[in-house]
Parts: structure tokens; sequence; C-alpha cells
């Protein structure tokens, strides 16, 4: 007789029917990749990201909670770049960053060292609990990685997760509404870091990540993904090519 599955067999078994392997794999890549740069990320990330400022500090703006001590929730929070920059416009905020990188977020735990109220959670955040409520859940350069079923499952999350007039924002790098714009996009992009103060080793090593991890959509599929979810005025607040910050509401 063969012997009966324990619980933890069917928690795998429904793991691996929701997300199946090539997901899982590709996820483990993911953390991989980001766990073997976590020293050298915020160094390399403005010849990386074109527009650097702009693009993170209109996140930062995305973020117009009507409050002073919002519960805050940083997805793909990665090394607290952007939790960084949002503690400064809210400097009485609690804090929880989750990253699937346990690298990325030890780097993160040196930045807000002898800070109160700031949490951190090494997970997959396609299967956690994400726990909450919160009044701003965030996130930069982190749900392009995913499934496009993942990210649309993640909005309907993230909105449950929030407090009445919270607020959603994410800065991500989309794909071009059209082929052609796909291409000139990243073309703009490969000429950007190559023509940067990066090495040409750490440059192909960008666009290595980029051709392997990425998984982009449209900015105005991912809009309407956020509209079914349930939030409201939704809109981009800030576009550079294929680096836009989305933002939606949940009144």
């Amino acid at each position: 007789m063969l012997p009966e599955p324990d619980g933890d067999y069917f928690f795998k078994l429904i793991i691996s029917l929701t997300h199946p392997p090539d997901s899982e794999r590709a996820m483990e890549q993911v953390k991989e990749a980001f766990d073997a740069i976590a020293s050298d990320y915020d160094a390399q990330r403005r010849g990386i990201v074109p527009e650097f400022e702009d693009f993170y500090q209109n996140a930062v703006r995305g973020a117009d909670w009507q409050g002073t001590d919002p519960a805050i929730l940083d997805i793909g929070a990665g090394t607290g770049l952007l939790s960084a920059l949002i503690l400064e416009k809210y400097p009485h905020a609690s804090l929880s960053l989750m990253d699937i990188s346990d690298n990325m977020l030890k780097v993160a735990r040196d930045r807000f060292a002898g800070r109160t109220g700031v949490k951190f959670r090494a997970i997959d955040y396609r299967q956690a609990d994400l726990g909450g409520p919160y009044d701003i859940v965030c996130s930069a350069l982190s749900i392009h990685h995913l499934e496009h079923d993942e990210k649309r499952s993640l909005y309907t999350r993230i909105f449950a997760a929030l407090n009445p007039g919270g607020i959603f924002v994410n800065a991500a790098q989309v794909e071009g509404e059209t082929a052609d714009e796909h291409r000139r996009n990243m073309a703009y992009w490969e000429d950007f870091i190559r023509s940067g103060p990066l090495p040409e080793s750490i440059a192909r090593e960008a666009i290595s990540r980029r051709d392997t991890l990425d998984r982009v959509e449209k900015a105005s599929v991912q809009l309407a993904w956020l509209r079914e979810s349930g939030f409201s005025s939704v809109d981009i607040v800030y576009k550079n090519r294929m680096l836009v910050v989305m933002r939606g509401w949940k009144r």
C-alpha cells in the first residue's frame, strides 16, 4: 500500500498547479540574479535607469496620501531604495519591505539600521500573504519580472490589502504599446547604458537580465487590470519611454 500523502505534499501540489514549473524556475533565476548583484545594486542604478532622479521622485510624488504616518508596504523592495525616499516624505511612517532576495534585503537592513518601525520579509510575494491593511503600497522595477497572470492577480491582492483611501504606486518597466515603439524604447535604453559610466561587462549583464528575466506588459493593459481590481482614478503620473509610474486609489 502506498503511504498516505502528508500536508506538505498537498501544499507543494497546489503550488505546482497554480505556479507552473517554468514560472517557478523564472522566479528562482530572478532571486539568483539579484542575490548576486545586491552589494553593487545601488551604485549601478544611475547607469541603468534613465532619468533616475525623475523616475524615483515621481514615484514618491505619486504616493500622495493625505496623512502623516501611513502604513506602507514596499513590494519587491530590494535594497530599500524607494522606501528610503518615501520615508523622507513620511518620516513617521511604519514600513514593511518584502523581497525574494535575501541579499538585497540585507543591504536594506543595513540602510535602515537603528530605525524603528521597519520590518523585512524575505519571501516570494507571488504566494505570500501581503498582510496589512496599508495606506500605501509601492513597488519599483520588480513586478515586471512576474508572468502576466501573476501581475493581474497581484493587483487584486494589493487592492484587498489597502485601507479605504489607500494608494498603490508602481514605478514600472513596461512593453511599448506597439512593436515599433517597443523596439525604439529598447534601443534608447541600450544606448543609454552603453554610453554611460558602467563598464561594458556590467552593461552586457544588464541586457542579459532584461532578455532572460523580464516579462513586460503594456501600460494600457496594466491600467485596465488595476481598474478591474477595483482601483479608481487610475493614471500614469510619469513616463519616459519604457519607464512609467502608475497609480491607483482605493476609494
